[in-house]
This record gives structure tokens, C-alpha cells and sequence, in this order.
């Protein structure tokens, strides 16, 4: 499959748009414009010219080697893309004229609807379930104190078991093969109206598909959440390729009349977004056990489940944090052996363009508007009268979830530890506990976790694996390249023909980091269909210097900059390591220039210790874990961070400073370093010896950043990928200084996001999308994880005040400047 197949971009739709703003001379060269990713691509331009695309989505070899080897074979990566919703006859077994004219009918009306799709009994057994039955008599026992006595016990049972019914009766899906049929047939005809194209590999269904087939147990799909299309593109596509449709876990907001009835009989059941739901604030015990012993029922009957570990939609276009509720009782049922394994499927979703468009009522601290009926039907009118572009779905290799709990009950899981204990001592140079390094209390982390505290860790592992190996797997789309140059690279605007040229370059190096692209074609007419998706957020003016060539300039409008920071978070996973350690390159050489006393002018010329630098940047990557995971709980830290030192040494930016190394000892502020993180921030993990790949790595080495121009500009366009991040913490860290007395925590947020986006309208702030809401209530639950901020619950509301540690204003300036030091200002 060659990456010029033109199978994801129809460029021949709508060539009268692009021909309106292609240089009048087509015969230019661009090859003399310089390219901020031009040293980067050259060094693998050779090999790429002809590469094909990476297969993407293979299982974890280290948490699940014999998952790897089973369901792939060598030939599964050449068997292409199919256009899901490209239907003609010979997708159908009849021909002729009138299998031409009715090649959708024909292709629905012939797709296998399961019998085994359709559950039995399903009700009886789950208010038969033991479970269920404990719920019940507690429930009656607290409700009815009288229970016990002679004659009432009886009547109050009934009371709560119909209570129960009537909850499961509103859960419960209730499949119809006619309707799923028409339901198909709907999709296929709208989906043509407003997108291009929905992309599948064709190799990861056959994945999928055989697994269905050969493995006699139950799947799991777990996709990424970014728009609410999801639900049905994953059941469509399932329902093309004949694979049993699943039960989709959707959020109560979406049980309303007539919609709830349509969504069950596509297989959707219907949960609580919040558990806690009874008058009182309790734990809703009685609907807990249903929601349990209806899961487990679904699975011990084989059902395909799909759930979404987020639990909403992705408002910043990076995956939300997890929420493992539906996934752990995927865990508990497997664990009780209710049944024998299941198969899970991370899945990765790209759009060129959501159908929602943007979120930007919600990030400008909007409430989120309620689902109705009539706003989904006027949704739909506003859809079929634009395009969005591309959708590209990735299935991943089915793993079997039984292997990946045995693995991990083989290794160590370390106990979890706070972030305050992990970056206080950093912050404010004092340690939370002096005895951490004794051997004491290394001795404590590495003891047993208690069972209720290991499985919660390994639950909550293996949905950050789940997430992290989703969103890897997600195609890169023309959109997220084209908004993160215009945001990143050229915010004053550029010249159409530098802007393709950078977008070309920058396929380049994210195909030579295996990740996959959401489009094909000639890069002119990709650039042209990502800026007609774009138009309501970026300016075109002509520029009489350049033969009335384009320029292309992001609208400096806030919802503008929102829409832009959305699309283009969409690559932010590909770039993340890399920018971590090009901001903590900043901060070690500024540390340096004090350290020294010397001028800031020269601190590029300070050999940087590599040692220092990745502890500099797992120190960041803590900081952020709100932000962006940089890898899957399996991998270390330090191999992360080493293999993005490794990347730039290749690129030339960063090189050995060999002449350096043998006249540099470790000055007194640099000896006692390795003391100053406790065990999280360590690079080696418990299984590693000296035979391990890093071994070598005893000698520490010494690094300088390249001065070169083009070198120079890569390394400026890594850095403000997370400037953003790091104004919107570093906005915060300045506005604690206002918290005086205790605030309701609703109330600290809305000042807080009302102070960040004055400063952008103002033109303080650089970045205007650093005040978006999403990074608003990042910012207040790292300060509450970091201890900054205390909370405190009373009657049901939760209030915030500043910690004893942050109290003083000099611990607070230390925490602004520990983030500042990180930030291109």
C-alpha cells in the first residue's frame, strides 16, 4: 500500500476552490524556501520517497507478547484502506444495470444480523443475580427499619425488586436486525453527503473479524471519544464487515424520547454519567449491582460491548483522563471467572472536522447545553449542508485481557505516590520526607500493595494503556498539520507555497515515526481541502511581492484560536516527548546561566549533562500528566526521554560535546542530584540489570543545541507546542496569589478562567487559546494533586484555600518560576 494511493482525498471534488488560490505560476520552485522541518526530513527523505505507511495498531509485545503473535501475519499490512461508505455493485453479489441503481439496498439488505446478537432472559437473570439480591435486602433494610418484623420483610423486597426492574428496564438495550438494516442503509446514504471519505484498514478488520470468529469469548471495543458520530461509525462499520454489532455503554444525557428508543435498538444501554445519584449523596448501591450483574450477564452471553474510557467527548481534541468505572467491571467479571477471557480493541477515531465543528461555547465557559431532540434533528440540517472532510478509524490487534492480568500480577506495581511528593522537593528544595532515600522507605514501595489498593492500580494501568495505544493509533489528519503550523510555526502568516512546503515536510517526519495519515495525494491539493475546512479560522490576503501569491494567517480571534488549538492537539501525542525536552533544554540552560553568573546571551553554549536533562524532563512530564500521557505505564520514563535525546542527536539539533566531557566534573550543586527526585522520577524500572539495553549508558555525556538557523527554528516550533500549556500554568500560578480565604471550588474556577481570558483579550497573554476552560480545570486539579491548593468538602459543596506549604509568598514565586523556567517567553 504505497502512501500515493489515492484512496483518502477525492482532489478532483471541488478543484474550481483550490484553483483559486494556487500560485499563478505553477512552474515555481519551492526548494529555495528554507523549511523548519526540512533538516528533520532530510534525514529520512531518502528513505521515505518510497516507504510505505506504517501498519499501526499492533498489541503491546511486553505486556501481551502471545496476543502479538496471534490473529497478524506478514501479509496483513499490504491489504490497504477501503472507503467504508463507497458502495457499488461489485461490493454486492448480483450485477447488472439494476444492481448499479440498487447496489446500497443489495449490499445492506445481504449483510449477516447475528442471532447470537440478541440476549436472553437478560432481565430475570440479572435481578436473579446474587448480587442483586444482596442490593435489594440492604436496600430494604435501610429504607424500612420495620423489615424485620413478621409480615413486612416480604412486602418491602417487593417494594425494591420492582424498583430495580423499573432501573433495568430503562438500562437494558433491545436489538432490532430490521432496524440496524435501516439503519445502515441511512448512515451510508448521509455519511456520502457530509464526508469524503471513512477510512478503514482494511488488515485491522481482518484482525478483528477472525477473532469474532475464531475466539469463542467476548470483545471489548474501546474507542477514543471526539464526536457524538462515534457511536454509529463503529457500528456501521462493524455491520459492513458482518461482525456482531455491540452493545454500546451511552450516557443517560442521551435518553430522551424518541431517541432512547432508537439508540436501544441499535444496541445502546443506557448508564448514570454520575453513580452517586440518591438524595442523600450515597453510593446508589441498588443500581450499581444492576449496572454490574447486567454487564457481566452481557458478557457471559458472548455480547461485543463498546465503551468509551473517557466518558465524554474530547474537548480539547487530547484524550480526556480515564474513568475505568465500565472497564472494571469488565476486570471483576473475568477475575470471578463468570467468564473464561475477553478480547479488547482499542480504537483510534481522527476527523478531518467534527460535525459539532468546534467546542467552543463550552470553552468559553459556557454550560454544556443539554441534549433534545430537536437540536439533533437541526444538527442534522446543518450537517447535510457542509462537508467535513475525512474520517479515519483504526482498528487495533485484539488482546486477550486474561494474558495482560497474569502478566501483570508476575511484575511489581509500585504504589502509587502523590504528585506532591514527587515534585515538591524540586519546586521548593524541600523534601516531604527526609528518611525517602534512607533505604526505609524504598523498602516500603517496593513491599506488597494491599488487594483492594493493587487491583485499583491495575485497573487504572490498564486503562491508560488502553487509551494511550487508542490515541497512538489515530491517523494524522491534513487539519491537525495544517493548524499546528499556522499556530506554531507562522502566526504572523505565510506564503502559500512555504505553507505546503512545510506541510510536506512535516508528513515526512511523522511518517518516520510510525504514525499513520489520515489523508494521500498531492500535498497542494491536501493543503487546499485542510484551509476550505479551516476558512472560519484563518485570514487569506494577497500579497503583491510574492506575484499575487496567498498568504495564510491564523485568525487572532479567541474562538478562532480555540478551533485552531483543537485540530491541532490532534498531533500534539507525535511531538510531545520531543517538546518536553526542547522546553527543559530552556530550563537547565537558565539554570545554568545563574549557576555560572554569567550573561543569558551566551548560555547556548553551555554543555548540557544528558543525566540532568532527562530528569529535567521527567520532572515536566509529572507536571503535565493532566496535559498529555508520553507513555503507556509499561515503558519507563527514561526510555521515552532518551529516545527523543537520541532523535535530536540524529537530526543535528542537539550534538556530543565530546571535546567537553573529559574536562567537566560534576560541579557541588550537580552531585547530589541523583537525591533529588524520590522513585517515580527514576529512569530504570525494577526489571532492568546490567545486561538491559541501557547498561552502556554509565557514562553520563554532555550535549550542545545547535546554532544553526534552520536547526534553531525546529527547536523554537517544539517549544511553543507546549507554550500554551505552560501560560495557562504559568496564569495560575499568579492567580493564587489572589486566593486570600477559602472559595467554593466552582467559583475559584470561573475567576480564574475569567483572569486568564482577560489577559488574552487584553494582549497579555502570547497564547490566546492558553485560556480555554478545559486547561482552566487542569490547572486547579494539578494545583490540588501538586498541594497547592486544599480542598475541603461540606454539605456537598467542595471549597479551596491554599495549603500551609504555599501559604508564604515565597514558596508560591517558587512554584511561577519553576514554570516559567520551562516557558519561550
Amino acid at each position: 500500500m504505497e502512501l500515493s494511493d489515492g484512496l483518502l482525498l477525492q482532489v478532483n471534488n471541488g478543484e474550481q476552490w483550490c484553483n483559486r488560490w494556487k500560485h499563478p505560476n505553477d512552474d515555481s520552485d519551492r526548494s529555495t524556501s528554507p523549511s523548519v522541518l526540512r533538516c528533520v526530513a532530510s534525514t529520512w527523505k531518502e528513505g521515505l520517497l518510497n516507504r510505505k505507511r506504517p501498519f499501526v495498531g499492533r498489541c503491546c509485545h511486553s505486556c501481551t507478547p502471545q496476543s502479538w503473535e496471534k490473529l497478524f501475519n506478514p501479509s496483513i499490512p499490504s491489504l490497504g484502506l477501503r472507503n467504508v461508505i463507497y458502495i457499488n455493485e461489485t461490493h454486492t453479489r448480483q450485477r447488472g444495470w439494476l444492481a448499479r441503481r440498487l447496489s446500497y439496498v443489495l449490499f445492506v439488505m445481504e449483510r449477516d444480523v447475528h442471532k447470537d446478537m440478541f440476549t436472553r432472559n437478560v432481565v430475570d437473570n440479572v435481578l436473579n443475580n446474587s448480587r442483586v439480591e444482596g442490593a435489594i435486602v440492604k436496600v430494604a433494610t435501610e429504607v424500612d427499619a420495620a423489615v424485620s418484623h413478621p409480615g413486612r420483610e416480604h412486602k418491602s423486597v417487593s417494594k425494591v425488586k420492582q424498583k430495580a426492574r423499573s432501573f433495568l428496564q430503562e438500562m437494558v438495550a433491545n436489538i432490532s436486525p430490521a432496524f440496524i438494516r435501516l439503519t445502515g442503509w441511512v448512515l451510508l446514504r448521509l455519511f456520502n453527503g457530509f464526508f469524503w471519505s471513512i477510512q478503514i484498514h482494511k488488515g485491522q478488520l481482518e484482525m478483528v473479524k477472525k477473532a469474532a470468529a475464531e475466539q469463542n469469548v467476548p470483545m471489548v471495543f474501546l474507542p477514543v471519544h471526539k464526536s457524538h458520530i462515534d457511536y454509529l461509525l463503529i457500528t456501521l462499520i462493524l455491520f459492513c464487515h458482518n461482525i456482531k454489532a455491540p452493545h454500546i455503554a451511552a450516557g443517560n444525557n442521551l435518553s430522551i424520547p424518541i431517541l432512547s428508543t432508537l439508540i436501544r435498538k441499535l444496541g445502546g444501554f443506557f448508564i448514570r454519567r454520575k453513580m452517586e445519584e440518591t438524595g442523600d449523596g450515597k453510593k446508589d448501591i441498588l443500581y450499581r449491582s444492576l449496572l454490574h450483574a447486567y454487564t457481566e450477564e452481557l458478557l457471559r452471553q458472548q455480547q461485543f460491548l463498546e465503551v468509551y474510557l473517557e466518558g465524554t467527548r474530547s474537548r480539547s481534541g487530547k484524550p480526556s483522563p480515564v474513568r475505568a468505572g465500565m472497564l472494571s467491571i469488565v476486570v471483576d467479571a473475568l477475575c470471578t471467572g463468570s467468564i473464561p477471557d475477553v478480547l479488547v480493541v482499542p480504537i483510534g477515531i481522527s476527523y478531518d472536522r467534527i460535525i459539532e465543528g468546534n467546542y467552543n461555547s463550552e470553552q468559553l465557559g459556557k454550560p454544556k447545553k443539554n441534549e433534545s431532540l430537536w437540536g439533533i434533528a437541526c444538527g442534522v440540517f446543518r450537517m447535510l449542508r457542509k462537508n467535513y472532510g475525512c474520517v479515519r478509524v483504526d482498528f487495533n490487534q485484539p488482546f486477550s485481557l486474561k494474558e495482560y492480568l497474569d502478566n501483570q500480577r508476575s511484575r511489581h506495581i509500585p504504589q502509587p505516590v502523590s504528585l506532591e511528593h514527587t515534585l515538591m522537593p524540586t519546586i521548593i528544595s524541600a523534601q516531604p520526607d527526609a528518611q525517602l532515600f534512607d533505604g526505609q522507605e524504598e523498602g516500603q514501595l517496593n513491599r506488597e500493595l494491599p488487594d483492594d489498593i493493587f487491583r485499583r492500580q491495575l485497573i487504572n494501568n490498564l486503562a491508560k494503556h488502553i487509551l494511550f495505544t487508542a490515541n497512538k493509533s489515530s491517523a494524522i489528519m491534513s487539519t491537525h498539520i495544517v493548524a499546528c503550523l499556522l499556530l506554531y510555526r507562522h502566526r504572523q502568516g505565510v506564503a502559500l507555497s512555504k505553507l505546503v512546503e512545510d506541510f510536506f515536510n512535516m508528513k515526512e517526519e511523522i511518517l518516520s515515526r510510525d504514525f499513520d495519515l489520515g489523508f494521500s495525494g498531492n500535498s497542494e491539493d491536501v493543503v487546499m481541502r485542510a484551509l476550505h475546512l479551516l476558512e472560519n479560522c484563518i485570514n487569506v490576503t494577497s500579497s503583491a511581492n510574492r506575484n499575487g501569491e496567498f498568504t495564510i494567517a491564523p485568525c487572532q480571534t479567541v474562538p478562532a484560536l480555540f478551533e485552531l488549538n483543537f485540530y491541532s492537539n490532534g498531533l500534539f501525542h507525535v511531538f510531545i516527548s520531543d517538546a518536553i525536552i526542547a522546553c527543559s533544554i530552556l530550563s537547565l540552560q537558565r539554570e545554568l546561566v545563574v549557576e555560572s553568573e554569567q550573561l543569558p546571551g551566551g548560555f547556548n553554549g553551555f554543555p548540557l549533562s544528558q543525566e540532568r536533562l532527562i530528569r529535567k524532563a521527567a520532572s515536566l512530564s509529572h507536571f503535565l500528566v493532566n496535559e498529555v500521557a508520553v507513555a503507556p505505564p509499561c515503558q519507563t520514563i527514561y526510555q521515552v526521554f532518551h529516545d527523543a535525546v537520541t532523535r535530536l542527536i540524529q537530526y543535528g539539533i542537539l550534538y556530543v560535546a565530546e571535546e567537553d566531557q573529559e574536562e567537566l566534573s560534576p560541579s557541588p550543586t550537580d552531585e547530589p542530584w541523583p537525591k533529588k527526585f524520590p522513585e517515580p522520577l527514576s529512569w530504570r524500572s525494577d526489571e532492568e540489570d546490567e545486561d538491559s539495553d541501557f547498561g552502556e549508558e554509565q557514562r553520563d555525556r554532555y550535549l550542545k543545541v545547535s546554532l544553526s538557523a534552520e536547526h534553531q527554528e525546529f527547536f523554537i516550533f517544539l517549544q511553543r507546542l507546549l507554550s500554551p500549556v505552560l501560560e495557562a500554568y504559568s496564569g495560575a500560578a499568579i492567580f493564587i496569589h489572589s486566593l486570600s480565604q477559602p472559595m467554593a471550588e466552582s467559583d475559584y474556577t470561573q475567576k480564574l478562567f475569567r483572569y486568564l481570558l482577560t489577559r488574552t483579550e487584553r494582549g497579555v497573554a502570547a497564547y490566546g487559546e492558553s485560556a480555554t476552560h478545559y486547561l482552566v480545570k487542569n490547572t486547579v486539579r494539578t494545583f490540588k494533586e501538586l498541594g497547592v491548593l486544599k480542598e475541603r468538602r461540606e454539605e456537598r459543596v467542595t471549597t479551596l484555600e491554599l495549603s500551609s506549604t504555599f501559604l508564604p509568598q515565597a514558596n508560591r514565586n517558587k512554584l511561577l518560576q519553576y514554570i516559567l523556567g520551562f516557558t519561550l517567553l
